[in-house]
């Protein structure tokens, strides 16, 4: 029997995430990303299809790196109005059971009390679904923003966030012990000022706000694939997110990320994109359907930011010179892998098949079940991270047709497991155990 595949959706608060100019086509209802009924009819509908969770990416900033300016984002929506998404997670949660829910926050521009009370109130309010995605940023305009000239250089962002993680766990983890609530009416006593204490952890001095939360610390979710990315998973992380490339250089990941966090079971999920028909002829032309609403001038933008190279300096066969990004060093890691040297614009456009450089899978439920179980064989990876097309047809389309043909191949659940997201994730207890950094310092 093959293992079982893990599923989240990938999504971000915003009308354009991934595939960008999927918002022109008259089926999609993603301009309706500020009512709260499309987030709460999203989240049932992932509930229904049994997902593991909701995950939401956010960025602080805006893309003026094409062009040196803000305009085609704006012009194409590329993340861009853009809402908070932890304010969306109480919503979703109340309109369902067991969906967990991964927040993106980046940690540079964050005050750690503040930052670790918003996660452990959701914690609580959840019933322990909540997660983190950890991220140190990647955008100038995000410094700017924040009033700084710029952003710190990659390395330097993870040495900052190590601090930051110690400061949060000890909030999290080590200023309320387990018995320190004690709810007591008749001696008046709530909590036992003996069992709690303040966390002296970089440059503060506080007493965690929130009692302890079903989890106390978040499920951790990180992205980072760049050597010291991988190097900062491997101490934090509990769910690692790979963007899609070569079923080799996936497991090539994969095994150097287990390697690196032994013994801690993590859970790896690659990004994915899917085009579901009932027929090979259906997928197809709903395929060619969706191409005609594709934005380049919107992925362009996206991954001008992304990648730290301002594409409009460039002519459409002129080598692309990506030296000095200070953006997600993977991402132009993996162009030149993908391309070889003296890759130019040309070869970047000539990917956007749907506005985005991932390239999607297309077919029948069954010859995607199939791809799906395959793949994670071939990677040890234990799932994917589902990106949106046309809202809400292609959630609907997991739902009720991959999700049944995953089930009669016994690569996917038929009911969620009890508890809260870390025990579904990993089925044991619903705390940080040894030898994770977090569990030494539980009170």
């Amino acid at each position: 029997m093959p293992r079982e595949i893990r599923l989240n959706a990938f999504d971000m608060a915003c009308i354009g995430h991934i595939q960008h100019g999927m918002w022109t086509h008259p089926r999609d209802r993603s301009t309706d990303y500020h009512r709260l009924d499309y987030w709460t009819g999203l989240a049932r509908t992932l509930e229904r299809g049994l997902f593991d969770g909701l995950f939401l990416a956010d960025v602080v900033g805006i893309y003026d790196v094409l062009g040196a300016s803000p305009e085609a984002a704006l012009r194409n929506a590329v993340q861009v109005p853009l809402l908070d998404p932890m304010l969306l997670v109480p919503a979703m949660a109340a309109a369902t059971r067991h969906l967990g829910f991964g927040v993106t926050v980046n940690l540079t521009y964050e005050a750690p009390a503040l930052f670790a009370r918003r996660f452990s109130t959701l914690d609580h309010l959840t019933d322990g679904r909540i997660g983190w995605n950890i991220v140190t940023g990647y955008l100038d305009s995000a410094a700017r923003a924040m009033g700084l000239p710029a952003q710190k250089a990659h390395d330097a962002r993870y040495d900052a966030a190590e601090e930051f993680m110690a400061t949060a766990y000890g909030l999290w983890e080590g200023s309320w012990a387990a018995d320190a609530v004690r709810a007591d009416r008749a001696a008046g006593l709530y909590a036992d000022p003996a069992r709690i204490r303040p966390i002296r952890s970089g440059g503060i001095e506080a007493i965690h706000l929130c009692e302890p939360s079903p989890q106390r610390t978040p499920v951790l979710y990180q992205a980072g694939a760049s050597d010291r990315g991988r190097e900062f998973a491997a101490r934090h992380a509990e769910c690692i997110f790979l963007n899609p490339s070569s079923p080799a250089n996936v497991a090539r990941l994969v095994a150097d990320l287990r390697a690196r966090a032994a013994p801690r079971p993590i859970r790896v999920f690659v990004g994915a994109t899917l085009i579901l028909g009932r027929t090979e002829a259906e997928a197809h032309d709903l395929l060619e359907d969706y191409r005609r609403h594709a934005s380049v001038e919107g992925a362009l933008a996206h991954a001008a930011a992304s990648l730290g190279i301002d594409f409009d300096r460039f002519g459409m066969d002129e080598p692309i010179a990506a030296s000095g990004s200070n953006a997600i060093s993977s991402n132009v890691e993996a162009m030149a892998r993908v391309f070889g040297p003296g890759w130019t614009k040309r070869h970047l456009i000539d990917q956007f098949i749907l506005g985005s450089r991932q390239k999607p899978l297309v077919g029948t439920p069954d010859a995607i079940a199939d791809q799906l179980i395959v793949f994670c064989e071939e990677t040890g990876a234990d799932g994917f991270n589902l990106s949106r097309t046309v809202m809400p047809e292609c959630i609907e389309a997991v739902a009720d047709l991959l999700v049944p043909a995953l089930q009669e191949r016994g690569a996917y659940k038929t009911a969620y497991a009890p508890g809260t997201y870390r025990e579904k994730l990993f089925g044991a207890g619903p705390l940080l155990a040894e030898p994770h950094p977090a569990a030494a310092l539980r009170g």
